[in-house]
């Protein structure tokens, strides 16, 4: 079963916007091989663009944070929230049907108040340089560990919100 099995991509694209509007954080909707659903972004700083765009960034920090966590909240059946490498959370709240494991909700982008930015680490991971990436932390809001709990609760009703709905519109 598919993500779009249970929902048009547009409702999963809603869930998304919410998520950004609520908390201001990136957030997307993956499937089990961890590759979003849609094509939609909405940065919640402006470091992540500046990693992203670099083809070790995407590699070697932003993808083995979504796939350790996805895998983590995904074997325990339960949200996890983690920091990555650079120094953000990474929010994952997985999606099951039943026992089958359908894909996750991740939220990312921000830092844990008393959390910081490895701007030698993305340096080095990247070749952006470290003057830039410290000037583009900066732009990096901090979010209270009880905050990101209760947006990860938020996600995991919507996600259950949406299962629902498919139930009682496929019997």
């Amino acid at each position: 079963m598919k993500l779009t099995d249970i929902a048009p991509i547009e409702r999963w694209m809603e869930l998304e916007n919410d998520i950004n509007a609520r908390s201001g954080m990136d957030a997307n909707v993956f499937d089990t091989r961890g590759y979003r659903i849609s094509p939609q972004k909405h940065w919640a700083n402006r470091l992540c663009p500046a990693i992203k765009s670099t083809d070790k960034g995407q590699s070697f920090i932003c993808a083995p944070a979504h796939m350790n966590i996805s895998a983590q909240a995904m074997r325990s059946r339960a949200t996890m929230i983690e920091e990555c490498d650079a120094g953000m959370i990474k929010l994952v709240v997985p999606i099951f049907m039943g026992a089958e494991f359908i894909g996750a909700v991740g939220a990312c982008g921000m830092k844990f108040e008393d959390g910081d930015i490895d701007s030698f680490l993305v340096n080095k991971m990247t070749g952006i340089a470290e003057d830039t990436v410290e000037s583009l932390s900066a732009t990096v809001p901090a979010i209270a560990r009880g905050k990101a709990e209760e947006l990860s609760r938020y996600i995991a009703e919507a996600v259950e919100k949406i299962i629902a709905e498919f139930r009682r519109t496929s019997s």
